[in-house]
């Protein structure tokens, strides 16, 4: 789970891309969208190519 500690002074928007930041390079919203619907298996297999390509 992903955590920031508020900083002193610290405006809550600053705080909230800070936590946002921290979440995404985590992996969690990924693995939440990847769960929020269902993909089609062929779907799946076309993003896991398209990553493969990326490396």
């Amino acid at each position: 789970m992903a955590q920031i500690q508020v900083r002193q002074n610290e405006s809550i928007d600053n705080a909230l891309k800070r936590f946002k930041k921290a979440l995404e390079q985590s992996g969690i919203l990924q693995e939440y969208k990847r769960h929020a619907h269902y993909e089609k298996p062929s779907e799946r297999r076309r993003r896991q190519k398209q990553r493969r390509r990326k490396k």
